[in-house]
């Protein structure tokens, strides 16, 4: 089994020194690519006189995250790609039970490895940590981190498990399913866009899956920092383009409507917090998604699953 480790990088020289290392050091089963979203930094130059030997691919211009790796990964022949954000630390033997996963297991076709946090590594990171889901309204959150509440690791979540979403810091997919989903949706540009694919993935009855056994450790942040408002458009206008796209038909109506109801609110919070920006960021999020709509209705899938979401509600553990 082939595995290819695939770094994004864009003007991440910094990041490509500090954690880089990490990844040659225990990635020996693996080839390791750096795709490069046209940086204009010293990143390449930094790459080929300290790691000559990692393929590099340039791309030409900035496609984010979705269009980056869909571009990149054309190029790259491999039977797993293993997708690291630059600012990703990788701890021994983390590959080993991913493969081994991926061996027994012919349904499971992604799998997310445990995420801790960088900076405090006795806590998940708020990326992924053990695991990702929806609540009713299609709000994504974690085992191991719930709104901003962010859980010490203990043990509590110890078991390989069945998972509604990867997170993009750190995923594991099958080529042939990523090629069979035509990858990332390219218009999301970053943020969720590994959501939408593991939903259109869970259409077709196949596994994600969540394996503690390997153990990454994630920055957060490097590329959008949480308070930038073109952080907070994306994420508003990418969920509500992916909640059109994968409800069962019978919940868009309901759902919808709530999240113009919740967004709303959120906007009037921004601005009580004194954040006019990020109020401006949700409303311009909304009339992207209103545009987006006919286009959007194409690519509902057929038979979309009935149950996405494993609890009502965000706030119920």
């Amino acid at each position: 089994m082939k595995i290819a480790v695939v770094i994004l990088n864009w003007n991440g020289r910094k990041l490509l020194e500090q954690f880089l290392p990490s990844i040659v050091k225990y990635s020996q089963e693996a080839t390791i690519y750096v795709i490069d979203n046209a940086s204009t930094d010293e990143s390449i130059k930094y790459l080929k006189e300290y790691f000559p030997d990692i393929k590099l691919i340039k791309l030409d211009q900035n496609y984010g995250y979705a269009g980056g790796y869909n571009k990149g990964l054309k190029q790259i022949d491999a039977d797993i790609y293993a997708l690291v954000n630059s600012d990703i630390e990788v701890t021994a033997n983390w590959l080993a039970p991913i493969i081994q996963t991926f061996e027994n297991e012919t349904e499971t076709v992604v799998i997310q490895p445990k995420i801790k946090d960088f900076k405090n590594k006795k806590k998940f990171e708020y990326a992924g940590a053990s695991g990702g889901y929806l609540d009713f309204f299609g709000y994504p959150y974690c085992d191991g981190r719930i709104l901003f509440n962010v859980e010490e690791d203990i043990g509590q979540y110890e078991q390989k498990k069945n998972i509604f979403w990867a997170s993009g810091a750190c995923l594991f997919i099958k080529k042939n399913t990523f090629e069979k989903h035509n990858g990332f949706d390219e218009s999301f540009f970053a943020h969720q866009e590994e959501i939408d694919l593991c939903w259109r993935i869970k259409h077709t009855g196949k596994q994600i899956k969540y394996q503690p056994k390997s153990i990454v450790y994630h920055l957060g942040g490097a590329s959008l920092k949480h308070n930038n408002p073109f952080k907070t458009y994306l994420n508003f206008r990418n969920n509500l383009v992916m909640l059109l796209k994968n409800l069962p038909a019978s919940h868009i109506a309901p759902v919808i409507f709530a999240r113009l109801i919740l967004d709303g609110l959120s906007g009037i919070a921004f601005l009580l917090q004194g954040k006019p920006k990020h109020t401006f960021a949700v409303l311009k999020a909304h009339f992207a998604f209103y545009k987006q709509i006919p286009t959007t209705i194409k690519q509902r899938p057929k038979n979309p699953i009935k149950k996405y979401y494993n609890r009502f509600s965000i706030f119920v553990k």
